[in-house]
């Protein structure tokens, strides 16, 4: 199948899926810890973007890059510069940051199949994996030619570019409490 043909297959269609290499491929049911940590990172990345005045835009889950011709991906967030998108888009054609919040059903996956994926979209400079069982953000930026790593468990992270100064407490949110 290709991204196309997936797009208009997903149309409407209940749950979230993903293609990979032609294959859809159905994401599991998410936990609450999962589904607060993409809304905290969205939110870190809005208040960012909003702090430097940027054009551009963080959007949540839902919308999907392009891969290859038969590779989707749904990020849990990500940023856009430029334009608006119109209304009725679900691809990105263009993001500068892509995040990804680690699952016990896709961890595996998000750290290894999707680093080299999203590096192959030339816009993509930042893909942030937000580990809410570690308390750390795994920070893999576009460096020239190079991709460079950093496990930042704490304290400032600078997305340049586009600019965009946050924190690891931003995305991580406090403490989890296991009675919440």
């Amino acid at each position: 199948m290709t991204v196309d043909e997936f797009l208009a297959w997903a149309e409407g269609r209940p749950g979230r899926h993903e293609l990979v290499d032609g294959y859809v491929h159905a994401m599991a049911p998410e936990r609450a810890g999962h589904a607060r940590a993409k809304i905290r990172a969205q939110r870190a990345l809005e208040d960012a973007i909003a702090r430097k005045r940027l054009p551009g835009e963080a959007m949540g889950d839902g919308m999907t890059v392009r891969i290859d011709a038969r590779t989707a991906y749904e990020p849990d967030a990500l940023v856009y510069c430029g334009t608006r998108l119109p209304r009725n888009d679900t691809i990105v054609p263009a993001p500068v940051i892509v995040v990804e919040v680690l699952s016990p059903s896709t961890g595996f996956y998000d750290r290894h199949g999707k680093l080299a994926g999203y590096f192959a979209v030339p816009s993509v400079r930042h893909y942030l994996i937000v580990d809410i069982d570690r308390l750390m953000v795994i920070h893999h930026a576009r460096d020239g030619d190079d991709i460079r790593t950093r496990l930042v468990p704490s304290g400032p992270l600078r997305l340049d570019p586009p600019g965009l100064d946050l924190s690891v407490e931003d995305l991580l949110g406090p403490p989890p409490a296991e009675s919440l």
